[in-house]
């Protein structure tokens, strides 16, 4: 494999070709679902597939989280963009003890390598550097998803964020608790 480099982003260099030779493609099969007070894993198949209109609020969000002091860190193989992570710098939680990952995604040729978990680390630790207590996650419930986010420790989120809740139902609310690092 090429040369990785894991860098921070700025604003200014985050846009559509930025994104050229990512590969956003996720085929699901099963998925985590809440029914009554316990998770089961249910079969429902479908692609998750960006389009240029999703590239494009990306892009905003993206350059949003760090015009706002958040962190966006990339992830290049061979100077091509092929993973990503941000983390917003407001804090969440009836304390504020949570900084939130809003994004962690590799492209599907690269999944499996280790990306990912250096991204999240290297997210995780931006955030205590940030004084945060645990990172909060709204993560897609995939079963494979899931098995990534549990695998580096995340639990269900003891206060799970209604904003997030209501946005994406289906999602699954995580924590990582930062004294993990």
């Amino acid at each position: 494999m090429d040369s990785m480099e894991y860098r921070p982003l700025r604003a200014d260099e985050i846009n559509r070709a930025l994104f050229r030779d990512f590969e956003r493609r996720q085929e699901v099969v099963q998925c985590w679902r809440r029914e009554g007070d316990r998770w089961v894993i249910r079969e429902d198949p479908f692609i998750d597939q960006w389009d240029e209109k999703d590239y494009a609020f990306l892009v905003q969000c993206l350059q949003n989280t760090i015009r706002t002091g958040g962190l966006v860190l990339g992830a290049f193989a061979g100077g091509r963009l092929k993973g990503f992570a941000s983390v917003e710098a407001a804090p969440l939680g009836s304390r504020g003890q949570y900084l939130d990952l809003t994004s962690l995604h590799v492209s599907a040729d690269m999944r499996r390598m280790g990306m990912g978990k250096v991204l999240f680390r290297q997210a995780a630790k931006w955030a205590a550097d940030q004084g945060a207590e645990k990172l909060y996650i709204s993560s897609h419930s995939a079963a494979e998803t899931q098995a990534f986010y549990r695998a580096l420790g995340c639990v269900d989120a003891l206060e799970p964020d209604p904003v997030h809740v209501s946005r994406e139902p289906f999602d699954c609310q995580l924590e990582y608790e930062l004294s993990n690092l």
